[in-house]
C-alpha cells in the first residue's frame, strides 16, 4: 500500500483517548497487497483509541470444495481466527472483529437460510450480511465484486432471501451506488424491524458521467438520503467517500491527502448525514485498507474528528463508539 508514500503525511493525534469502534474494515491475503492482523495491528496502533472493529465481508478466504452456495462461510471461520487472536489479551484490550459481516447470496430465496444458519454456527460473532449491490450502466463504473443485476434489491428472489435474513434477526450492511438509494428506501420500508447499516453514505460517485458533478452529486444524495433518514431501522456509516470512485483524486496525487483536506472535500456529506440521521444512528468508519489508496489510518480518524469538533462529549460518544456497538449488538 505504497507505505513511503503514505508517510509523506504525518499528523500529532486529535483527542488521542476517545474511544473509538471501527465498524468497517477488511482482511485479506495477496502477494502485493496482503491485509492482515500484523497490517491491521499497525494502523491501529498508529495512536487513535481504536478498542474494537467490525469486519465486513471482502470475498476473502471462501472454501474451495462442498456447495457453491455455502463457500462463503469460509470468510466466516477466517475472520473468526483472526478474531480470536486479539480476545486471548495477547495484543492488549484491543478487539478485532468482534462482530462479522459476512456474504450469502440472497438471489437464492429461501435457500439462503442454511448458508445462514451456518455462519451463525461458525461464530458467535456473527451478525450479519453484505450483499453489494452497486450498479451502474455507465461503462466507465465498475459495479460491486458481487456482480449485481440492476435494481438489485427490487428482485423477488433477493426480497425473499432478505426475508430469511430478517427471521434470523440479522443485520444487513447495504453497498450501492447514489443514484439507487431509493431502491434501498423501499427494501427498508418493506423490513422495518431488520437493522440496515448504510454503507459508504451508498457511494456518491465521482467518476465517468459523474466527472466534476459534484455539487449535482451532492444534491441528488441529499434528496435521496432525506427520505432513507424517515426508516428508523437505517444505521449510517460516516466514511468510505475518499476511494478512487468518489472522484476526489488524492490516489493519483505526489502525497496522500491530509486530514484538512479530507474534511473540507467531504465534510458535507458527514454533517448532513448527522443532521438527518441523528448522531445515536451514525459511526465513524475508516473502510480500511480500501481508503487506503487516498490516506493513512490516522490522518483519517483525524479528519473524522476535525468534522465533529463541534459535537458535545455524548455525541462523540456515540458517532465514534456507540452507535457502532449498538446496531452490531457488541
Amino acid at each position: 500500500m505504497r507505505a513511503d508514500w503514505l508517510a509523506k503525511v504525518q499528523e500529532d493525534i486529535i483527542e488521542p483517548d476517545l474511544p473509538i469502534c471501527d465498524p468497517h474494515h477488511h482482511l485479506w491475503d495477496n502477494d502485493t497487497n496482503p491485509y492482515l492482523l500484523p497490517q491491521l495491528l499497525g494502523d491501529i496502533n498508529s495512536g487513535h483509541n481504536v478498542t474494537s472493529t467490525v469486519f465486513v465481508e471482502c470475498s476473502s478466504m471462501y472454501r474451495t470444495a462442498g456447495p457453491e452456495a455455502m463457500r462463503p462461510v469460509g470468510e466466516t471461520e477466517f475472520v473468526n481466527g483472526v478474531a480470536a487472536m486479539t480476545a486471548s489479551g495477547d495484543y492488549g484490550d484491543f478487539r478485532a472483529c468482534e462482530g462479522i459481516v459476512s456474504f450469502a447470496d440472497f438471489t437464492l430465496g429461501a435457500d439462503v437460510g442454511p448458508v445462514l444458519d451456518e455462519h451463525i454456527r461458525l461464530s458467535d460473532r456473527f451478525r450479519g450480511i453484505r450483499h453489494a449491490a452497486g450498479w451502474d450502466a455507465s461503462d466507465e463504473i465498475r459495479n460491486s465484486h458481487t456482480r449485481p443485476p440492476e435494481s438489485l434489491f427490487l428482485r423477488e428472489d433477493f426480497q425473499a432471501g432478505f426475508q430469511e435474513l430478517a427471521n434470523r434477526n440479522l443485520t444487513f450492511d447495504a453497498w450501492l451506488y447514489h443514484p439507487q438509494i431509493s431502491e434501498l428506501t423501499t427494501l427498508a420500508k418493506m423490513f422495518p424491524e431488520t437493522t440496515i447499516i448504510f454503507d459508504h453514505f451508498g457511494g456518491p460517485l465521482g467518476i465517468g458521467p459523474y466527472a466534476d458533478q459534484g455539487d449535482q452529486v451532492f444534491a441528488d444524495w441529499s434528496a435521496s438520503v432525506a427520505e432513507l433518514a424517515q426508516c428508523a431501522n437505517v444505521h449510517p456509516k460516516l466514511g468510505g467517500v475518499v476511494m478512487p470512485l468518489n472522484g476526489f483524486g488524492w490516489h493519483k496525487n505526489d502525497r496522500p491527502a491530509t486530514s484538512d483536506e479530507i474534511a473540507a472535500a467531504t465534510g458535507r456529506y458527514h454533517l448532513k448525514t448527522i443532521e438527518l440521521f441523528g448522531p445515536e444512528r451514525c459511526m465513524f468508519e475508516s473502510n480500511f485498507p480500501v481508503d487506503q489508496q487516498s490516506c493513512s489510518y490516522h490522518v483519517l480518524w483525524n479528519a473524522f474528528k476535525k468534522m465533529a469538533s463541534d459535537f458535545s462529549s455524548s455525541d462523540k460518544q456515540w458517532l465514534f463508539h456507540d452507535a457502532a456497538r449498538q446496531a452490531y449488538k457488541l
